[in-house]
């Protein structure tokens, strides 16, 4: 093959071959970066505390019914009493929950947990206990219950600081555990036993959390309203019920939730004898997730998948330059072509690495810089010139601010991409508009 056009053209694109290697090596490396991460989020949680679901309070009353049965016939036949227990639930009428949530960030190495600790205040009410009051199921069935109780549950229990709970201004014993037999992890305080038969109910509590990543909190109520305010600038709500209302600031978000018990069957699933009961988290919630949307590895995982694309303008852009000039200049080699190739692919290396020190901003400009004025300093001798070196760097200074406008507006990337590509083409079809590639093919550089 003689034509030297041809065999440059088969050697850059080598080139771009052994680029693209480097960079997936570079993108596996994110990969297990991140899942460092994800083995620190693990570790904090199995030493602190997890995402927290909260549920209650809700009246518990255990009973046993009994009732005489009798057995076989004639000399065999026998009397005796069976027995079967049960429990009563009564969820509350109206469930008003105030909550304050304080971000309080935990560390495992270089790597940042999203920690929260908040603070609770439930008013729960019941205008009449009908639900606790037990029902036999068989024919002269005696029926005996104990004090009714109060119950909260939690995800994970070890992240309770404090808890109380009130009775018309008088606070209650706390005991560990639900005593329900699938929402086990929690609290629970005893009533009076004339509670029971009492008519309305009021109780105030307060409870001390502190978790990781996401709260939420389960409409086990007839109506619940839930307040939320929090010094976390970014949220992301979640759950099976967006908020009411909500307002996002730079110093934290408010919303308020307001759901029944027409649109969430939480309520009827708590109050229902019987049945396999479902996992805490598996029920209606309403949910904020705590997240952290400049994730390092995120945003550079993203940036490595624009990687070849970045080679590729770049390499267009050296050939371009090589190709228009007027008068002749140094012959880029193929080996030069690599070495700016490697030059580009390091980038997202010292992004990766500078962004788990630094924020990820000054990350991306610190390595944006250092590559501009390697790549227009080199520049200035692949293409033999000082103008013809530094109007390279400045093209790549463009490329990396669109690079970087690319990561931030995540929603428009796709617009941003489309358009830049297209300019770009259109730059290299009006820059080469009178070239004569038939003559480039024989070895001219000359326009036509």
């Amino acid at each position: 093959m003689r034509n030297p056009v041809v065999v440059k053209v088969m050697a850059v694109l080598a080139t771009v071959l052994l680029i693209s290697v480097v960079l997936a090596r570079i993108g596996w490396l994110v990969d297990e970066r991140q899942d460092y991460q994800r083995e620190a989020v693990a570790s904090v949680q199995q030493s602190y505390a997890g995402a927290q679901t909260l549920m209650g309070p809700v009246l518990q009353r255990q009973c046993v019914e009994e009732w005489d049965v009798v057995q076989g016939s004639g000399s065999e036949r026998r009397s005796g009493v069976a027995r079967r227990s049960f429990g009563l639930q009564a969820v509350p009428a109206e469930l008003v929950a105030n909550t304050k949530t304080q971000a309080d960030a935990r560390y495992r190495g270089l790597f940042k947990v999203n920690g929260y600790s908040a603070r609770l205040e439930l008013q729960a009410r019941w205008p009449q206990l009908a639900a606790l009051q037990p029902k036999a199921e068989n024919a002269g069935g005696r029926v005996s219950c104990q004090a009714p109780t109060v119950w909260v549950a939690v995800a994970d229990p070890r992240g309770l600081r404090g808890a109380g709970i009130q009775l018309a201004g008088r606070a209650l014993e706390l005991q560990p555990g639900t005593g329900h037999a699938t929402w086990k992890d929690g609290l629970h305080a005893g009533l009076p036993a004339a509670t029971a038969d009492g008519g309305a109910l009021e109780l105030n509590v307060v409870l001390d959390l502190v978790g990781t990543a996401e709260l939420a909190v389960v409409p086990a109520a007839r109506r619940l309203q839930w307040t939320l305010a929090s010094d976390w600038p970014h949220p992301s709500f979640g759950g099976r019920f967006l908020p009411v209302t909500r307002e996002v600031r730079d110093d934290g978000f408010d919303a308020r939730w307001s759901v029944s018990a027409l649109a969430s069957n939480a309520a009827q699933t708590v109050e229902q004898a019987g049945g396999d009961k479902p996992r805490l988290a598996a029920l209606d919630t309403l949910a904020v997730t705590f997240t952290d949307p400049v994730n390092p590895y995120v945003l550079a995982d993203r940036a490595i998948k624009y990687g070849l694309l970045f080679v590729v303008l770049s390499f267009a852009a050296v050939a371009l330059a090589e190709t228009l000039a007027r008068r002749r200049v140094r012959r880029v080699h193929p080996v030069q072509y690599a070495l700016v190739g490697l030059a580009l692919a390091l980038f997202f290396l010292l992004l990766l690495a500078l962004s788990e020190q630094l924020p990820f901003a000054a990350a991306y400009g610190l390595a944006a810089a250092a590559c501009v004025l390697l790549l227009g300093s080199y520049g200035r001798h692949m293409l033999g010139g000082v103008r013809d070196g530094w109007l390279f760097g400045a093209g790549m200074a463009l490329l990396y601010g669109l690079l970087y406008l690319l990561l931030l507006r995540e929603q428009t990337a796709l617009l941003v991409g489309s358009l830049g590509l297209f300019a770009a083409l259109a730059a290299v079809m009006l820059l080469t508009r009178r070239l004569d590639w038939y003559r480039l093919g024989a070895g001219g550089t000359e326009p036509a």
